[in-house]
């Protein structure tokens, strides 16, 4: 890359991170407002702040966003990659009201946090086992009862791209208590959206045929590891996955 090139990319971020920052104060700020007197608004509020941030990620970074594969309708627990903070961003533009596990430390940051858990974020408590389980299951049958999409990034923290790390242990679990349906979703953001500089690129999300309820640990498992890792494009990753499924 040359020169010219990469100042482009530095003059793009710089525009980017400022745009984001400020916006997104902005955005917090009227979320919280409306707790107290509008909360019908909250949802639209937090929806704008996820399309908002596609915007800029088009725009500035010059980031093209394509989505493949077919959603099914209905009830569903999606399980998706996760390779940077731009899809953890993305979900409420992505979906419609999605209701999304995450993890505990992400609710103490003020006025986010908040806004959060009234959007339907549920906090994991890692450390604290089954006692967490059955919290997470209590918070999230209303919101299945609701018909919401329910989201899980079932390796528990982003991972670079092009390694396949094992599920956590709570998804099995989960899968097990909702009897939902698991539709796996690959996810390609991590080459262009890194955690400081941003590249121009394509981010694909890939929806994988849904998976039936009730299988047993060790399919289930398999069947969404191979589906998240769809277009990781790693062939040992592959043989890894053909081992699990054989």
């Amino acid at each position: 890359m040359g020169a010219s090139g990469a100042g482009m990319i530095y003059l793009r971020n710089t525009a980017f991170y400022f745009c984001f920052f400020w916006g997104s104060c902005a955005y917090v700020i009227a979320a919280v407002a409306a707790i107290f007197v509008a909360r019908e608004r909250l949802r639209g509020i937090c929806d704008a702040w996820s399309g908002f941030h596609q915007m800029l990620c088009e725009k500035l970074l010059r980031i093209e966003v394509i989505e493949t594969g077919t959603r099914p309708e209905g009830r569903a627990f999606y399980a998706i990659k996760h390779e940077s903070m731009f899809e953890a961003i993305n979900l409420p533009y992505r979906f419609d009201h999605p209701a999304l596990f995450a993890k505990q430390e992400l609710f103490a940051i003020p006025g986010w946090g908040r806004v959060a858990r009234i959007y339907g974020l549920i906090p994991v408590a890692r450390n604290q086992g089954a006692k967490a389980l059955r919290s997470m299951i209590r918070e999230v049958q209303p919101l299945v009862e609701d018909d919401r999409p329910i989201i899980i990034f079932p390796e528990g923290t982003r991972v670079p791209h092009g390694s396949c790390p094992p599920l956590q242990s709570g998804f099995a679990a989960l899968y097990k208590l909702l009897r939902l349906p698991v539709v796996p979703v690959a996810v390609t953001s991590g080459p262009s959206y890194h955690r400081v500089w941003k590249r121009p690129g394509t981010i694909t999300l890939h929806f994988g045929e849904p998976i039936e309820a009730g299988l047993q640990r060790d399919e289930i498992e398999a069947r969404v590891h191979a589906g998240i890792n769809a277009l990781n494009g790693d062939a040992a990753a592959r043989g890894t996955h053909a081992a699990q499924l054989a």
